[in-house]
């Protein structure tokens, strides 16, 4: 299983179709961090579903750090992806995804992808340019839209939208550069409700992005994310039918959150 790709997808829908969504409040350009901070790691764990039975599949860490690029303060966001030793055997996934986005913009300048998924190796190294709206790749350098975000830095930045200026239903719409190609896509928000994980049970903030088909995940609007209805807006719940049957996602721990972690009302056998 492509578990970082799974994650990364899931989480914001990456990989929708084209669009021409509107947003009635706000667009995504022009965000400021206030959801996360430097030293911040989040861990999740990948279950699939085998004969109607949840198995531990794999896991993927995101953290972020402080630093600089070009004289600029940066935060270089990394998220490492791995099946479970037991599954090597079957489909061994070791996947890096890095991403350094300009603190003042919340604009990635730079990112890295570096995958092996059951042999299959790809590296890709972008570089952006937001004073000419350009992304430089190996295989050439191509024109972008304003406030494009790359895979790991739309999850970042989406953090940060306030959910309370949106009605249920109302689609968010932002533009992302992944595999030399741009992407109109949107997620819709449905509103608040309370979600038990294998973590705890949480209150939280619902959306469905909008999914390609393709090899993992059926096309539609069938995939649902729960973020936590707090300061952090951190994913805790994800969950998506596949080719060959779902896929869930949850978070299992986390460090240096931003925010006290206010959604969670009760830790799982707490």
């Amino acid at each position: 299983m492509k578990i970082l790709r799974i994650l990364s997808i899931v989480s914001l829908g990456l990989m929708a179709f084209s669009t021409k969504a509107e947003a009635p409040f706000q667009n995504f350009c022009g965000l400021k961090n206030t959801s996360f901070q430097a030293d911040e790691q989040i861990s999740y764990v990948v279950y699939y579903n085998v004969a109607g039975i949840y198995v531990n599949a794999g896991t993927a860490v995101f953290s972020a750090t402080l630093e600089k690029m070009n004289n600029r303060p940066v935060y270089h966001v990394s998220g490492e992806g791995k099946t479970n030793p037991s599954y090597d055997w079957i489909f061994k996934v070791r996947d890096k995804y890095e991403s350094f986005i300009d603190t003042a913009t919340m604009e990635p300048l730079k990112f890295l992808r570096n995958v092996n998924e059951g042999g299959y190796k790809k590296y890709e190294n972008v570089t952006f340019n937001s004073s000419v709206n350009t992304a430089v790749t190996t295989k050439g350098v191509y024109k972008v839209p304003d406030c494009v975000q790359d895979i790991i830095s739309a999850v970042y930045y989406a953090r940060n939208i306030d959910f309370n200026k949106y009605k249920v239903d109302d689609k968010i719409p932002f533009n992302m550069f992944l595999d030399d190609e741009v992407y109109n896509m949107y997620i819709r928000y449905l509103g608040k409700e309370t979600v038990k994980t294998k973590y705890g049970k949480f209150r939280a903030i619902k959306f469905k992005p909008l999914l390609v088909k393709g090899t993992i995940f059926e096309g539609g609007e069938k995939m649902t994310v729960w973020v936590s209805d707090d300061g952090n807006h951190i994913p805790v719940r994800i969950e998506s039918p596949i080719s060959v049957g779902t896929v869930k996602v949850d978070m299992m721990g986390n460090k240096n959150l931003r925010y006290p972690l206010s959604s969670l009302l009760k830790l799982r056998g707490g």
